[in-house]
């Protein structure tokens, strides 16, 4: 497989597609030495990275199943959920924003995009692009998926309750945000997110394999978040993504939900801090 020359990025981080040596037909898209995205190019619909299988249970189980859906991804990566999308739930239409134009062109370059999809991307600053998208989109997502990295990092502008009340007009009913977060040593980070998150949405979730949500490791946080108006209080397939893996898995709710997020405030523009940065040894 030929693949592409490593590029500089606007932000100065390196990013390159390595094979993936240990799993045939695959690609993983690695950006300052961190991993942030692999794709199975033979089957798209098989999902690597432990937190995008998880995203991916959620994908599979909150829309009746094989049934397309409009799906907004803010960071497109090597666009493995919105191949995962395509191959699962054909006819879907999507749209991407993605920061790092030079990134988006890497990517199609070793990995074009599947010609039937429906795959829009905008490229631009997340928050930029979203405070100008048309009229006709609000109120028209079925999903939004919030997967922001500049390197290992989620910037601090695109974490605040100013940040998601763009986001939040763009569901349709029932809609979803799926957040990813990334944490280390008793959360911070991710309980400002919960917070955030429980300020605007009537319900929130969290799932996440035990350590990683008891503070003890650092790891990735799925977030889930939607009112309870559109789509119900108790979603009866929650549980079922704890049946999915990977496992162990623990999932927050609820009163566990609220225990989980005590204590942490609301992040504002004013008070938001980037993500903490993952030790190298975790990649190494």
């Amino acid at each position: 497989m030929k693949l592409p020359d490593p590029i500089t990025l606007s932000s100065g981080l390196t990013a390159e597609i390595e094979e993936d040596q240990w799993v045939p037909g695959s690609i993983q898209l690695v950006v300052d030495g961190t991993p942030q995205s692999h794709v199975n190019l033979r089957d798209p619909g098989e999902l690597f990275f432990e937190y995008v299988r998880r995203i991916g249970h959620v994908i599979d189980l909150f829309r009746m199943p094989g049934a397309p859906i409009s799906a907004l991804h803010l960071g497109g990566g090597a666009f493995t959920l919105p191949r995962y999308i395509e191959a699962t739930r054909p006819g879907s239409r999507q749209q991407v924003i993605e920061i790092e134009g030079a990134l988006v062109d890497l990517v199609r370059e070793a990995a074009p995009l599947p010609k039937r999809a429906s795959i829009r991307v905008r490229r631009g600053d997340a928050r930029e692009v979203l405070a100008r998208l048309p009229a006709g989109m609000h109120g028209a997502m079925d999903l939004v998926v919030v997967d922001i990295f500049a390197g290992a990092q989620t910037p601090a502008h695109v974490s605040s309750v100013e940040f998601y009340e763009l986001v939040q007009p763009l569901l349709s009913s029932g809609g979803m945000v799926v957040v990813n977060a990334a944490d280390g040593k008793g959360l911070p980070f991710v309980r400002g997110q919960a917070a955030t998150l429980a300020s605007l949405f009537d319900s929130v979730a969290a799932i996440a394999e035990p350590q990683v949500l008891k503070g003890r490791r650092f790891g990735n946080v799925v977030l889930l978040a939607w009112d309870a108006e559109q789509a119900g209080d108790g979603l009866d397939w929650l549980p079922r993504l704890l049946a999915g893996g990977p496992h162990p898995a623990r999932l927050l709710a609820g009163r566990e939900f609220a225990d989980f997020a005590r204590g942490a405030k609301p992040v504002t523009d004013a008070t938001a801090v980037t993500s903490p940065a993952p030790a190298r040894e975790l990649f190494d």
